[in-house]
Parts: C-alpha cells; sequence; structure tokens
C-alpha cells in the first residue's frame, strides 16, 4: 500500500508539472531529446578530440626526438653545445648533461603511458639505447634543469607562469636519452590545458545547430497542433451555433478525416434538431385545427354545463399546444448571431417590467457587448422575469462580468423551490402543485425553454434557494 501510494502521489506531481497544452508537452519531449542528444554528442566528439590531440601530440614528439637524437650522435661533443639553441623551441626544451637525473614520481596511468612512449622511442632508435622516462601531471612544478644562459630567461618566465596558474600544462614529459658517447639529452615537452579546453568556435556551432533545431521544431509543432486548435473551437462553437461553417476538410490524412468526421457529425446534429423542432411544430399546429372544430360543436351543444367543461378543457389543450409551439421557437437554430448590448437589453426589459407596475432593481455593469442571439436572450431573461414576478413578487436582476463569463443573477423573494424539484422543474410540462395551478397559466415550459436558450449560446441555467427565503436564478453566459 505505501508503493502505491507513493507511486500514485509520484504520478500526480509529475502530471503537475507537466504543460497543459498538448503543444507544450510536444514542445518539452522535443527540447528534452534534443538537448541531451546535442549534449552527449559534444561530450563524446570533445572527449575523442583531446584523446586524439594527445596522441597526435605524443606522436610528434617521438618522431622529433628520435630525429634530434640521431643528429646528436652523429656530431662530435663540441658542435652539440651549439646547434641545442636551434632545436629547442618555446614547447619543447633540450638540455645536454653527463649523468641522468633522477626521475619523478607517477602514478599508475602515467606509468603505463610512459611505458608506451619508451617502447615507440625504442623502435627508432639504436637498440640498446638507454631511456628513462617520466610523465608528471601539470599540477606538479617540474624542476628545472640548468638551462645555457640564452635559454634560461625563457625559461624562468615559463615557469613563472606556470606558478601562477598551476595548471596551465596538462601533462609533462620528461625524456632522458643517453647518446653514443655516454651522455645524455633531456628533453622536456609540456601539453598545454588549453588542448583539451572545449573550443568555444565548435561549441558556436552546436549552439547555432541547436537553437536552429529548437525554432524548426516550434514551427513543426505549431504547424501539427493548429488543426487541433481549430477543432477545439469548432467544438466550443458547435453548441452556440450548430449553422457555423465547416471545418476545411484538407492536410494530414488524419486531420482531414478527422475534420470530415465532425462535419459529418454536425451535419446530423443539424438535420436530426430541423426534424424533431418540424415534426413537433406541424404536429402543434395541425392540432389546432380539430381543436377550433371541436370548440364549434362545443358551442352548439345544449347542455351548458357539459358545453363549459367541455371549452375548459379545450382550453387547456389549445393553452398546451401554443406553450409547445413556444417552447420549439425556444430551441429555434436560424436566429443569426450578432452583437448584443447586454446592458441595454436588460435596462428595456426592466423599463417594460416597471411600466406594469412591479418594481425590480438592476445593479452591475456589462463592459463589452456578447455575441449572441438577441430575440433568445431577450425570451430567455423574460421567462425568467415572468417566473420570479408570479411567484416572489419582489424580484431583483444582479450581473457580474468577468474575463470568461458573464453571470445574470435573477432572485425573488418567493417561497422558492423544494430542493428535490430543482432539476424537474426544467421539464417539459413539470408543475409544482404547491405553487403552480391551471388558473395561474403556467405549463411548466418557461424554464425548459430559458434553460434551451441558454445551453445554445454555451451558457448554463441552475436554481438554488437563497439562505433566506426566495429563489435565485443563475444564467451563465461564456464569453
Amino acid at each position: 500500500m505505501p508503493a502505491k501510494f507513493l507511486r500514485q502521489v509520484d504520478e500526480k506531481i509529475i502530471v503537475t508539472l507537466l504543460p497543459k497544452t498538448l503543444f507544450g508537452r510536444l514542445i518539452l519531449v522535443l527540447l528534452t531529446g534534443l538537448i541531451l542528444a546535442q549534449l552527449l554528442s559534444a561530450i563524446i566528439l570533445l572527449r575523442d578530440r583531446g584523446q586524439v590531440l594527445y596522441e597526435s601530440i605524443r606522436e610528434n614528439m617521438i618522431v622529433r626526438t628520435t630525429g634530434i637524437v640521431q643528429l646528436l650522435n652523429s656530431l662530435p661533443a663540441p658542435d652539440r653545445e651549439h646547434l641545442i639553441p636551434l632545436l629547442a623551441s618555446p614547447e619543447l626544451r633540450i638540455k645536454l648533461a653527463e649523468q641522468p637525473l633522477e626521475i619523478s614520481a607517477m602514478d599508475q596511468n602515467s606509468k603505463y603511458a610512459s611505458q608506451k612512449v619508451k617502447q615507440r622511442l625504442a623502435q627508432h632508435l639504436p637498440p640498446a639505447t638507454n631511456i628513462r622516462i617520466s610523465i608528471i601531471d601539470g599540477s606538479v612544478m617540474p624542476t628545472p634543469f640548468q638551462w645555457p644562459p640564452m635559454h634560461r630567461r625563457h625559461m624562468q618566465n615559463g615557469f613563472r607562469a606556470a606558478q601562477n596558474k598551476p595548471h596551465a600544462m596538462a601533462r609533462f614529459f620528461h625524456l632522458q636519452i643517453q647518446l653514443q658517447d655516454d651522455s645524455w639529452v633531456f628533453f622536456e615537452r609540456g601539453i598545454p590545458e588549453n588542448t583539451f579546453i572545449w573550443p568555444g568556435r565548435l561549441l558556436l556551432v552546436l549552439l547555432i545547430l541547436l537553437i536552429s533545431v529548437i525554432l524548426l521544431s516550434l514551427i513543426a509543432v505549431r504547424f501539427i497542433t493548429k488543426p487541433l486548435k481549430q477543432l477545439r473551437q469548432a467544438a466550443e462553437g458547435l453548441g452556440k451555433n450548430i449553422q457555423q461553417a465547416p471545418l476545411e476538410e484538407t492536410g494530414p490524412s488524419e486531420i482531414s478525416e478527422t475534420a470530415k468526421a465532425f462535419n459529418t457529425m454536425q451535419r446530423r446534429l443539424k438535420n436530426y434538431i430541423e426534424d424533431k423542432a418540424n415534426i413537433l411544430a406541424a404536429v402543434s399546429h395541425d392540432l389546432k385545427t380539430p381543436l377550433t372544430r371541436m370548440r364549434l360543436r362545443t358551442d352548439l351543444m345544449d347542455d351548458k354545463e357539459l358545453s363549459d367543461k367541455m371549452q375548459l378543457d379545450l382550453d387547456d389543450m389549445e393553452n398546451m399546444v401554443t406553450a409547445t409551439l413556444n417552447f420549439m421557437r425556444g430551441i429555434e437554430i436560424t436566429e443569426s448571431i450578432q452583437q448584443v448590448d447586454l446592458m441595454a437589453l436588460l435596462e428595456s426589459i426592466q423599463e417594460d417590467v416597471q411600466m406594469t407596475g412591479q418594481s425590480i432593481e438592476l445593479e452591475g455593469m456589462i463592459k463589452i457587448p456578447y455575441t449572441g442571439k438577441p430575440l433568445s436572450l431577450k425570451r430567455c431573461i423574460n421567462n425568467l422575469l415572468e417566473n420570479a414576478i408570479r411567484y416572489g413578487k419582489q424580484v431583483s436582476i444582479k450581473v457580474e462580468d468577468s474575463d470568461d463569463n458573464i453571470t445574470i443573477f435573477i432572485c425573488d423573494k418567493g417561497p422558492g423551490i423544494p430542493e428535490d424539484a430543482l432539476k424537474k422543474v426544467f421539464e417539459p410540462f413539470f408543475r409544482l402543485d404547491s405553487s403552480r395551478a391551471k388558473h395561474t397559466g403556467g405549463t411548466g415550459l418557461g424554464l425548459g425553454i430559458a434553460r434551451n436558450i441558454a445551453r445554445s449560446h454555451g451558457g448554463e441555467l441552475s436554481l438554488t434557494n437563497q439562505s433566506t427565503v426566495g429563489l435565485c436564478a443563475k444564467l451563465t453566459l461564456p464569453k
């Protein structure tokens, strides 16, 4: 159980840290892979580069050393001193002596490297040539030879620089080779530490390559996710306007097939809603003809009491037919969408209600016009107000305008609705016995029509009982 709990916690943390969008997650995966690949490639490349440079310098030193030894062996001893300054260079120091120097202590890796250098030198020198080699780390200060006067200042400056920066040399090669006349020649070659430092030009090239690949990845991911964004926008707009233009069926096969499936779904929904509305409207309209005939026949009846009862039944039937037609108009999908000044609409409705002698308070402000169906919105708000005035008497309207939604609260001071009936009142022809009776004229369709209009705009309508007294209708319209 603890392991499972920890695993679930880890998964939640990972999900929380991940970007919320598909674009962000693709970019994160691509950038992580690219950066790791570039870093590993650079490390391997530069590591191999350092090794190749080291071996190249070592081979150059071996070839040059054997050449100098062979030259010195061919000259008499007096001529060698005059030749040494010409053979030496800033990176290679040479000195002649009668006796060998003590070999510096070496670590295991240096011992192995010195054996390889010694074997390579022996291949180019006369047999049985005495060779002594030491390779020491650059952080260890080598013991300087007693150089000739003309090189002393140069050597002192070099060692002074090494003292100020101990790691100026990564390694020192000390070679002592015995000449054929039993004298010794000493060589010292240092490999500068900056030989193994990552070169700036190469790093710049890698950085430019990485930035180029990142930019191309951003463009590619944006190109891939753009159709998904359009699909999301189309899905959100479908709830507000099913008559919106279909998606373009272009792009990669997966995207085009998805757009085609979405357009097919939109077309079927549109046909279904239109067919349902047309059938119900036709049935409700056609019912008026037999109702009219029945009303005429009822007027010709001799039994006055029976005639009055039938007239009441016919009135109820006609009210239901009229309410059904109104309900179908409440889910009408043909009204065009336009910019609506909701604040002006609410003020107009407030004035209309106040002309009937009913007082309504209007609080709040809507900053910018709302995109919707003006007649449907007016009908939705009128239905809510009529319901509040009929059962709640005192009515107030409060408006809240946020970045994402416009919320309209229509509250009354009536008896409210039982909690178990707050959702049922939206069902067609549902009536509360305690508050709705035949003489009130209610059919149970007003709230259903209002909710259908709210949902056709991508919003929602809900009812809640206030903590003190009364009912509050909350109409939420997304921007």
